[in-house]
């Protein structure tokens, strides 16, 4: 199976679609597939492959790490010739996921496509509810001729299903456990950043309107003094809010950076709850790789967030911009040790049963009845 797939972010970009898509792509290269990638330049340093083929792009205004491409669409065509994929997958709805639309239907190869950002909701965090008609019957035209749409939770499925798509599968998230564990040496990170406090919450991610930072940096100046004064927070990731939140926090408050790798793990793993209050996410990466590390999450019961957290058991679901939620429950889990302990083993138990292998399995599965789907439409015209 030879396959083409066209996105709009690729690593080493940081998001999780970048990051989804690279693990993918490793798997193909370990596992003997063919593919192409078609993606914008990077917005860090250049990754040089001979799968992969880069085009200069702009910054898209909502999402500066995703970016808006200018292909070449003949350097496009004659790759596609020369390679002659079975199947085409776009990952995107931009100017890259375009083009591998219009070559899809143009050299008749069948496409498939994923959902992996729900930008409807970014639409309320910058004041631009207005575009969402439009935004709607955009995406109803770009995802009409994929003959599966991969989603990654139930919850995305349903909202989906609800907007009139069809073809719909679930296309979930795993996490590598071998990185993300629990066995990490806490008094690293507790050192790295000068961390004398008695617990460490930690939050992963995008800094910026869409992840509900305002209500993570409400919470941590409303706990009550005798909290504040044991917790300190650790905010890992960077983004355009990130200045003025740097202005507003708390003096127990530090902000990291980007970190990726064992460095990105330590945090995880030093981290006695993980806050993360984001209403938009289609599946929560940085929440899975949390619960592998053993650490309780307390998150918004809301998008893909809410099918990885189970309540009362691995952490706590709060009402997005609940205040008064998140710090009761923050507060509940720092004075109950035995419960943050039984969180720790039964988040990691969940995360080890989240493999990627078996993830990217059923994706190729799904790849399989798309091509033997197309095969059996030609041999029906044939007869006909």
């Amino acid at each position: 199976m030879r396959i083409a797939i066209f996105t709009d972010t690729f690593a080493p970009d940081v998001n999780g679609v970048a990051r989804t898509l690279k693990r993918f792509t490793d798997y193909l290269d370990a596992n003997g597939y063919e593919f192409r990638v078609f993606a914008p330049e990077s917005t860090n340093e250049s990754l040089f492959s001979s799968h992969i083929h880069r085009f200069a792009s702009l910054p898209f205004f909502l999402y500066p790490e995703c970016r808006l491409a200018l292909p070449n669409m003949l350097h496009v065509k004659a790759e596609l010739q020369r390679f002659k994929p079975d199947l085409i997958h776009v990952a995107t709805p931009f100017n890259i996921g375009l083009c591998g639309l219009h070559y899809a239907k143009k050299l008749n190869i069948p496409i498939v496509g994923s959902y992996h950002t729900d930008f409807d909701q970014y639409l309320e965090y910058y004041d631009l509810q207005f575009f969402s008609k439009f935004l709607w019957k955009y995406m109803h035209w770009f995802h009409k001729p994929l003959r599966k749409i991969f989603v990654p939770s139930n919850e995305t499925m349903e909202q989906l299903k609800r907007k009139g798509f069809q073809n719909l599968r679930i296309w979930g998230r795993g996490v590598d456990c071998n990185l993300f564990h629990p066995n990490y040496s806490k008094q690293e990170v507790r050192e790295q950043f000068q961390i004398k406090e008695k617990y460490i919450l930690s939050y992963v991610g995008r800094l910026a309107p869409e992840k509900d930072i305002e209500t993570l940096l409400s919470l941590s100046l409303q706990l009550p003094e005798k909290i504040k004064n044991q917790v300190h927070w650790l905010i890992v990731g960077d983004g355009p809010s990130k200045e003025e939140m740097s202005k507003k926090a708390p003096e127990n408050m530090t902000f990291a950076g980007y970190l990726n790798g064992e460095n990105l793990a330590k945090v995880y793993a030093s981290s006695d709850i993980f806050v993360f209050p984001s209403p938009t996410e289609t599946f929560g990466n940085v929440v899975l790789e949390a619960l592998a590390t053993g650490t309780p999450v307390i998150g918004a019961n809301s998008g893909g967030v809410k099918n990885i957290i189970q309540q009362e058991v691995t952490g706590y679901l709060c009402e997005p911009q609940n205040i008064e939620q998140f710090k009761h429950a923050l507060i509940h889990l720092l004075e109950n040790n035995n419960l943050r302990t039984n969180m720790s083993e039964e988040a990691r138990t969940y995360a080890l049963s989240q493999t990627w292998d078996h993830i990217f399995e059923g994706l190729l599965k799904d790849y399989t009845d798309v091509l033997r789907e197309k095969d059996h439409f030609n041999m029906h015209k044939k007869i006909v």
